[in-house]
């Protein structure tokens, strides 16, 4: 009976330990997939959190891009502006074009209007000297009718016949032909008036 008791304790000996292994390994098991769900859950919260960090990236890059080229665009663009030219009874207007040169003219104009004393040269075009050196943007230029040029960076130069040089476009005046221009400014020398406002 004694033998018995003893076997039976020895056999509940070994098997409690293994036992104990047993319910630790499946405590290890099953609390393994509430890890790799909280893995996962924390993966997709940074996917999440990095998508929203670059659209809101991508959308500032976007605004700031953008602004940028307004303040850009505005701080520079006089392509459009209208100038007044006076000559005698007759005020013309003309078209501005965007450039450095214009850009100073029109800073010398913002004080007062400019006049310009112009005499004739080549039968092609009326020259006179505007009595400050504006920067020059020159290129390859064939004129036309009504173009105004800059040339040498001191005169200021009306076109009714075509020439081709390396001159400076400051603007174009609106709807004349070479016959208006002869007419209104005659065959000799003439005085013009150059102002922002008539």
């Amino acid at each position: 009976m004694n033998c018995l008791l003893l076997k039976r304790l020895s056999l509940c000996a070994a098997v409690i330990p293994v036992l104990c292994l047993m319910v630790s390994c499946n405590g290890n098991i099953e609390s393994a997939p509430s890890k790799q769900d909280s893995s996962a859950d924390t993966t997709e919260g940074n996917n999440e959190s990095v998508l929203s960090t670059t659209d809101t990236s991508q959308a500032a890059s976007q605004y700031s891009g953008t602004e940028q080229f307004q303040q850009t665009d505005d701080a520079a663009n006089t392509d459009g502006i209208k100038m007044y030219i006076a000559i005698g009874d007759t005020t013309l207007t003309a078209t501005m074009e965007d450039n450095t040169s214009v850009e100073a003219l029109l800073e010398l104009l913002k004080d007062k209007p400019i006049t310009v004393n112009m005499r004739d040269y080549g039968n092609m075009e009326k020259v006179g000297d505007i009595g400050t050196n504006l920067p020059s943007n020159d290129e390859q230029i064939t004129t036309e009718p009504g173009d105004l040029i800059l040339f040498q960076g001191n005169s200021f130069v009306i076109y009714y016949e075509p020439n081709s040089w390396s001159f400076t476009r400051l603007g174009k005046i609106d709807g004349a032909t070479k016959d208006d221009l002869i007419e209104i400014m005659g065959n000799g020398d003439v005085s013009i008036t150059l102002s922002l406002m008539n």
